[in-house]
């Protein structure tokens, strides 16, 4: 029988991974409490760090349609609810493992689809959103300029070619 407390649980869960984007799973084994909270500091504005109960968070990932967490709901469990820049999140978490080996990233979730602990480390390598986007606007800028050199070089080829054309006929009339 469930409890109204499990209920109210399975719910919050349910309601916070419909409301974010992406879902870390990691065990935190080993990480004092300073520790945590430190991750937390670190993961505010991308992400909301909270430790879950293995069972209620099965039944609440299954309430909102999350597929792939329930093979790696096992050991101690926390979730990181990404509702800012999963990019961002993913390398917050990634460079805490570095310094903290005790917190290990099991899986996740990304717009539904299911993530390895290497798909989230290659996430977490990708450069922010911002400088992606630079990078594509400075590609296209490239191109622009490019098209816009190959059409001038032909009318400007012309211009030359009449150019000479008209110094060679004035040198020989002169000569003429």
């Amino acid at each position: 029988m469930a409890t109204p407390e499990k209920a109210a649980a399975v719910a919050e869960l349910a309601d916070k991974f419909r409301d974010s984007s992406a879902a870390v799973l990691t065990e935190y084994r080993g990480l004092t409490v300073a520790q945590l909270k430190e991750l937390r500091r670190s993961l505010s504005g991308n992400a909301t760090y909270a430790v879950v109960k293995n069972t209620l968070t099965e039944i609440a990932a299954k309430e909102a349609g999350v597929e792939g967490l329930d093979a790696n709901l096992k050991g101690p469990s926390a979730i990181a609810f990404v509702t800012g820049d999963p990019v961002e999140a993913a390398k917050g978490l990634r460079d805490f493992a570095k310094a903290n080996p005790a917190l290990v990233i099991k899986g996740g979730v990304l717009d539904g689809a299911s993530m390895t602990a290497a798909e989230i480390t290659k996430l977490a390598d990708l450069e922010s959103r911002e400088v992606l986007l630079a990078k594509a606007a400075g590609a296209m800028k490239a191109k622009i300029s490019q098209a816009a050199f190959a059409f001038n070089a032909k009318p400007t080829q012309v211009a030359r070619v009449i150019d000479a054309l008209r110094q060679k006929q004035e040198s020989e009339g002169a000569a003429a």
